[in-house]
């Protein structure tokens, strides 16, 4: 089998991809109101990782042996995303090919490292309680180290007697003046399940809901109140948001319009056809950058609410002449590839605006083979830009920089990185960007205004105020009937918020508007 490869989505302001395990039908194997399912790697019956695989080691000093590959490689990519701020959806496939790690191996250490991530302010309470200090205060790469195997311990099948020395072994290597005290506080963990913790640890759902939910489900505080909000104070639907945050995301690709069909590229790929976007394509593993399909330009990989609301913009009702689309913020070019496809079919031409130099460069690649103009410029520039003329453009594309929180199954780091504090600076270019496609497009024209984030803040006010300011007249289009029919859960309009746990796509936002 061949190892994980990196998956490249879009839908955040940055390039967002995952890391899926070789084989089929892999999951997520925790304690907490996960479903059990087996695959990949060599899991025992439930579905768990069991310690045989990635059985290869290194001598280690004095002839013991060292940690086993694929614990060595999530431990380097755990280090780096926290020593370095790095991505581990970056990092990770590089040291996956460095160590020469395929098959089982490989899913196991992409469990390791995802795992982790995805849990580390559970494990960060439990390691504080059984270590008696906080663990800010012990030295982090011993701190890494004890987060790799209270992960194992609490949400793996790997033995614990295996789970414990390999970690020692692993602090022997990276604080060796530690390992008694990583034994300690490891047998410590040990004494309890993962339920048991949270017990004892969390606040009473009674008297601090947001408190218990965070500790339980591994989230920061303000983003759990900010799911609370958006989603009307519905405690029992957010809970169901966290659990799915913290299952591994799907892969699923997109069908280009013209190249391929939905039903061709699944039966190519060994796929199955997407539940809602007539472009979807739902891959249970693999590597999909190593798909011809992909290689070839005939599909790329995208989350299926990104093309949700890409496809949204193209169907929504216009007046007068259809030739001219405009993508804002394009990098990294998912949506620009799907918008290039669809416009080519439809005789129209779309131009694709990326202000940063290296992310216009992946826009000009995932569209190389498209009708597709490549702007590197500000998009807020409509109107000094001679190539963003105002009261040009027929649809424009919104999908604007954001915190990303509708995509933290993805990028589990992202969750302890991110702060209230960033808002600010985000929401003020939100409007400004909103406000610059309002001034691109012509009168009678549309503009789809998306973000990956469901803070009401990001969406509903940015909306709501830019408009407000634009200073041109502004209707809002009722977005459901521009998705398909029998979605469920789509609200009152006339915006839409797509959900993790409602319709299995990242969080995407969407609101369609038309200029008076």
């Amino acid at each position: 089998m061949s190892s994980p490869g990196p998956v490249r989505d879009e839908g955040s302001p940055d390039e967002r991809s995952d890391l899926r395990p070789a084989s089929p039908g892999d999951g997520q194997w925790g304690a907490r109101g996960r479903r059990d399912r087996p695959g990949g790697g060599r899991p025992t019956p439930g579905g768990r990782w069991s310690a045989r695989a990635g059985t290869d080691r290194r001598a280690g000093r004095g002839g013991r042996p060292a940690v086993d590959r694929p614990r060595q490689a999530a431990y380097e990519a755990i280090a780096a995303v926290h020593r370095d701020d790095a991505f581990a959806n970056l990092v990770l496939p590089a040291i996956l090919r460095e160590e020469g790690l395929t098959g089982r191996d490989a899913a196991f250490a992409t469990e390791l490292t995802y795992g982790t991530l995805r849990h580390l302010g559970t494990l960060d309470a439990i390691l504080t309680a059984a270590a008696g200090r906080d663990v800010q205060r012990i030295d982090p790469p011993v701190r890494d180290a004890l987060r790799l195997g209270a992960y194992q311990l609490l949400h793996t099948r790997v033995p614990a007697h295996a789970a414990v020395s390999s970690t020692v072994d692993l602090v022997r290597m990276v604080g060796p003046g530690a390992t008694g005290f990583a034994n300690a506080v490891l047998r410590e963990v040990a004494e309890r399940d993962a339920d048991a913790w949270v017990e004892r640890l969390a606040p009473s759902m009674e008297s601090d809901p947001i408190g218990h939910l965070a500790l339980a489900y591994s989230h920061p505080q303000w983003v759990v109140r900010a799911f609370a909000e958006a989603l009307g104070g519905d405690l029992g639907e957010t809970t169901r948001l966290l659990i799915e945050d913290n299952e591994r995301p799907p892969v699923h690709l997109c069908a280009r319009p013209g190249r391929v069909g939905a039903v061709e590229l699944a039966d190519e790929v060994g796929g199955a056809p997407g539940a809602f976007s007539p472009y979807a394509v739902y891959l249970s593993g693999g590597a999909p950058g190593d798909l011809p399909a992909v290689a070839d330009g005939r599909a790329h990989v995208q989350d299926e609410g990104s093309q949700l609301v890409a496809t949204a913009l193209t169907l929504a009702p216009l007046d007068g002449p259809d030739g001219r689309w405009l993508d804002l913020c394009a990098g990294p070019g998912g949506k620009a590839g799907l918008l290039g496809a669809i416009a080519a079919e439809r005789g129209a031409r779309l131009t694709a605006v990326e202000v940063a130099e290296h992310r216009a460069r992946l826009v000009a690649q995932a569209t190389r083979d498209l009708l597709v103009t490549v702007l590197h410029t500000d998009g807020r520039t409509v109107g000094q830009d001679a190539k963003l003329p105002e009261e040009h453009f027929d649809r424009v594309l919104v999908d604007a920089p954001c915190t990303g929180l509708g995509s933290l199954r993805r990028r589990p780091e992202s969750r302890w990185r991110r702060q209230p504090s960033d808002l600010s600076a985000l929401t003020r270019l939100q409007r400004e960007l909103l406000g610059a496609a309002l001034r691109a497009v012509r009168p009678g024209g549309v503009v789809a205004y998306v973000t990956c984030s469901p803070h009401t803040v990001e969406t509903h006010v940015t909306v709501t105020e830019a408009a407000r300011r634009s200073g041109v007249p502004v209707d809002f289009v009722d977005a459901r009937p521009l998705l398909p029919a029998g979605m469920p859960g789509l609200g009152d309009g006339p915006t839409v918020q797509l959900w993790p746990h409602r319709h299995g796509t990242d969080a995407m936002f969407l609101a369609v508007l038309r200029r008076g």
